[in-house]
Order: structure tokens, then C-alpha cells, then sequence
């Protein structure tokens, strides 16, 4: 969503880089960049203009004149506006102190809202809620089946007592599921309203209509991030009409430029709750405005996928496999390799959870041409295996290999690979397990190509040379070790002669070069 606006702004920080202070010159043609940036990703030319404008009047003052590193201050000077634009602290959802708590979905058709209240019914059914799902929209064709089939995939009921497709009145279905959810004991209610291609009258009025009817705890503005500019005039439109306490943004995981987010929160003043990024009923959730700011300026996202990490990976396989990583519970086996495979599968798209690294906007194409089908082909390849073979890869000789590409449909490559990359990966891992550093890294402790220190990039450390080897007996030991001493006087050419000789110390001082009235010394 947010690649063209990350990609400029990366270029016009690297044009800052090296430079010990900044001039009045750097500052302007750095807003300038930044003004095209922002245009270009469709942001509302009245937030551009107040963003820029912050942006240089900070940039000129004492955080920035003062600093060791002009360039990575206005770095962060931007980093927080961005922050600000997007709303300064993450929204939550507020919860009624008595009876179902009532969340009210207005918006444009096609914005996504159905599936969306689906996304969201999961969500807060994660949260330890009862939810239920209320089918208002009763124009669209087939919507009151939509969320029917969407309940059933996240596991919450709906209220659907008209059939729709024009049938019914949709406030009187909206007021009687507020009954439904007290007499069910349901703690939330997700109220589904009808959209319209357009702003109209009759939309604006049906929603005032069922806001006024179920008096909602929250109501949440739905729109779609790819619609641009256009999405700021119905956001204000929906404001006017209806009014809302918060915006959630749907189809986060497109190619628009995603302007829509950095503009309603500055326009309308109500902040950005909620961003659905993906298909995936899971790909939902609160949206936190400096993790996005972060993943703008490639700064990556670690906490929300640590926190991915944490709802979806089982906590005693990974406690069983860091104990055979660290010699303590067995063998690391294939077994356990395709196990963590298919726990980081859980997390989604590894061209997703990649991209929330830092830095890995400079690998954008290579994440963009990622294969997700690797890990299918993968786990063929190691489920061909016997048990016994997943236990002890080594016993896989050539006609083993033979059988598992043929029971695979994979070559005989791909399984050697994957068997090599296994042993690769297992050793890497049982080092880093035992607090030894990565192999291969140099200045990592307990490892090869370690040590070394400043300006022996990789040496690791220098084994001591091999000397002359020396005899076992003693006397023969000494001897040469006088006749070693001789040869190296004589290689020095010592100019006070050998031992047993006359010596003409005149001609020895002659020979050292020493200056002329030393010779007194001498005689």
C-alpha cells in the first residue's frame, strides 16, 4: 500500500546521509521531496501543506542544529509527525459498563463492511467477548447470506430475521436484535448497515435511523483504502450525515497509494481504529499509527509480528524444540523442522512477515516474487520420508533419496538440498540455542571465523605460525639452539666480527654510520 511513499521518502533520506550539518538549502529541497512524496501517494493537499510546513520549522530548530547526526533527527522529526497524522496513540474499542456493547458499521457499498464485521466479530470474540453479528443490510442482494456464511467461518451467530434482497425493514430488525442479545447473553453486537454507491439522502437517513434505534456505543466509519482522494469527501459527508467515533480501513493489502489513511484522521478528527490488511478473516487488527508510521519509513514492524507470534505459535512445541536445540530433550529431527515450518505458515504470508523486518524495503521485488509454495513442497518432500528417516537424515543414502523425490514428485536435487539446508539450519540453531552466536558471523563469540577484531573483517582469529620443531633430547636441543643463534648473527652481519677474531674498532664504527666525533669514545 504504502511502497510508492516509502521508496521516495528512503530517497530523499539517503540524499542526507553524510552530511555533518545542514544547510537552509538541504532543508528546503528535503521538504520539497517530502511535498512530492506525499502528493503522489494521494494525500489531501491540505494535510500535506501542514505537515511540510511542521516538518521544516522543526527541521530548523535546536533538536536538529544541535545534533551529532543532522540527518537521522529529521528522520525522526518526520517519524513523529507521521505519527501525529495518523492519530498519536492507538484508539480502542470502548466497552458498555452495562448490557451488550453495540458496534455500528456505516459506509459505502463495496467498502468491505460485510466481510469486515466477520474480521471484527472474530477479533473480539479472541478477546474473551461473546459477540453477534445483525444483518441490516437488507437492499444488497444476497448480503443478509454473505454474513450468515462469514459467521459461520469465524464461529458467531447471526441475527437474520429477514431474508433481504429488498425484504424488510431494517431499523425494526436492528431494534430487535438489541432484545435477541440480552435474552442470549451476548456482550457484543455488530450491527451490519447498508451501503450505496453514492452519498444519498436515503443512505444517510436509514443510518441516522438505526443509530437512533440501538443508540451504539461505537460507530465506525468503513472505507476503502484504495478509493484516494474521494475517500476524505465521503469520510466528512458520513460525518455530517451520521456521525461516527472512529474510521477502519479495509484492503490495506492493495497496490493504491494509500493516501486515505495519512488524510481522514487530519480532516475529519476521528481517529483510525481498526485496518484490515489481507482475505484472511485473521488479517485484522487495532491499528497503532507509530508501527505504521515505522513500516512507512522502513523501519519494519517487530512488535505486531511478535505479537502475531504469540497468538499463533503453540507454546509447547516451541518449548519442546528449544530443548532439543540445546541438547537437552533429544534430537532435532525433520520432524520438528517441518513442525516450526508449519508454525510460521500459521502467521500468513511470508512475503508479509518478511516485510515487517527493518530494511526490507530494499528488497521489495524479491519479497514481491517470493514463491509461498515452497513450503508446500517442503513438507511433500519430508512427509515422503519414513519415520525413521525423519529421525536420522544421515541414513538417507542415494537410492533413499531416489524413492523420496519419486514419492514427492520432486527431483533428486530438491531433496538434497533440502537435507543439506536441514543440517545447515539445525547447526545454526543448536549455536544460537546454546548462547554461541551465529556460525559464520564474524565478532560472534564461539564460532568459526570469530574474534579478529577491528579490520580483520571474517579472519576470525590468527593461528599462531609453525615454528622449527625442536628434538625430543635435550642436548641435541641445545645444540641447535646455539647453532640457530650463530646463523642469525651471521645473517644480521654483525660488525664487530665473529667471536675469536682481532677487532679493528675503528672500522666497526665506520660501519655503524656513527657520527664522526664519536670515534673518541672508541679508542
Amino acid at each position: 500500500m504504502f511502497a510508492t511513499l516509502s521508496d521516495r521518502l528512503a530517497d530523499t533520506f539517503k540524499n542526507l546521509r553524510g552530511k555533518g550539518r545542514l544547510s537552509e538549502a538541504d532543508i528546503d529541497a528535503t521538504a520539497r521531496e517530502i511535498r512530492i512524496a506525499l502528493l503522489e501517494a494521494d494525500v489531501a493537499l491540505p494535510v500535506v501543506k501542514e505537515f511540510v510546513a511542521k516538518v521544516k520549522e522543526r527541521a530548523r530548530g535546536a533538536e536538529v542544529s544541535g545534533a551529532l547526526n543532522p540527518a537521522q533527527q529529521v528522520i525522526k522529526i518526520v517519524h513523529e509527525e507521521l505519527v501525529e497524522i495518523l492519530g498519536g496513540e492507538t484508539r480502542r474499542l470502548r466497552y458498555a459498563k452495562s448490557g451488550p456493547t453495540v458496534v455500528m458499521l456505516a459506509g459505502l457499498q463495496g467498502a468491505g463492511k460485510t466481510t469486515l464485521a466477520a474480521k471484527l466479530a472474530l477479533w473480539v470474540k479472541d478477546q474473551g467477548k461473546a459477540p453477534m453479528l445483525v444483518a441490516c443490510d437488507l437492499q444488497r442482494p444476497n448480503a443478509v447470506n454473505q454474513l450468515q456464511v462469514n459467521g459461520e467461518r469465524v464461529g458467531v451467530p447471526v441475527f437474520a430475521p429477514e431474508p433481504g434482497n429488498g425484504v424488510g425493514d431494517p431499523v425494526a430488525v436492528a431494534r430487535a436484535a438489541i432484545e435477541e442479545a440480552k435474552r442470549k447473553l451476548h456482550d457484543v453486537v455488530i450491527v451490519d448497515t447498508a451501503g450505496r454507491l453514492g452519498v444519498d439522502a436515503e443512505l444517510m437517513q436509514q443510518a441516522a435511523d438505526i443509530r437512533d434505534a440501538v443508540q451504539p456505543d461505537e460507530v465506525l466509519f468503513v472505507v476503502d483504502a484504495m478509493i484516494g482522494q474521494d475517500a476524505v469527501v465521503t469520510a466528512q459527508a458520513f460525518l455530517d450525515g451520521v456521525g461516527y467515533d472512529g474510521v477502519v480501513l479495509t484492503k490495506l493489502d492493495g497496490d493504491a497509494r494509500g493516501g486515505a489513511a495519512l488524510s481522514i484522521r487530519q480532516i475529519t478528527g476521528r481517529p483510525v481504529m481498526f485496518a484490515s490488511a489481507g482475505e484472511k478473516m485473521t488479517d485484522f487488527d487495532l491499528f497503532h499509527p507509530d508501527r505504521m508510521a515505522s513500516r512507512i519509513l522502513d523501519m519494519g514492524d517487530v512488535l505486531t509480528l511478535i505479537e502475531q507470534a504469540e497468538r499463533t505459535f503453540d507454546l509447547e512445541q516451541a518449548n519442546a524444540a528449544a530443548a532439543k536445540l540445546s541438547g537437552q530433550g533429544g534430537e532435532f529431527t525433520l520432524d520438528d523442522f517441518l513442525q516450526q515450518m508449519q508454525q510460521v505458515r500459521k502467521l500468513g504470508s511470508m512475503s508479509k512477515i518478511l516485510g515487517m523486518l527493518p530494511g526490507m524495503g530494499q528488497m521489495r521485488e524479491q519479497l514481491e516474487n517470493f514463491d509461498e509454495r515452497e513450503i508446500d513442497r517442503i513438507q511433500a518432500i519430508i512427509q515422503s520420508m519414513t519415520p525413521g528417516e525423519r529421525a536420522n537424515p544421515k541414513m538417507i543414502d542415494g537410492s533413499r533419496r531416489a524413492r523420496i523425490a519419486k514419492g514427492s514428485g520432486r527431483t533428486v536435487t530438491d531433496v538434497n538440498q533440502l537435507v543439506d539446508r536441514f543440517f545447515e539450519a539445525r547447526k545454526m540453531m543448536q549455536q544460537l540455542a546454546r548462547g554461541g552466536g551465529m556460525p559464520g558471523m564474524p565478532g560472534m563469540p564461539g564460532m568459526p571465523g570469530a574474534g579478529g577484531g577491528p579490520g580483520k573483517r571474517g579472519k576470525g582469529k590468527q593461528q599462531p605460525k609453525k615454528g622449527r620443531q625442536r628434538s625430543g633430547n635435550p642436548a641435541k636441543a641445545a645444540q641447535e639452539a646455539k647453532a640457530a643463534q650463530e646463523k642469525a648473527a651471521a645473517a644480521k652481519g654483525n660488525p664487530f666480527g665473529t667471536p675469536g677474531e682481532d677487532i679493528d674498532y675503528e672500522k666497526a664504527a665506520a660501519n655503524l654510520e656513527l657520527p664522526q666525533d664519536f670515534s673518541k669514545f672508541l679508542k
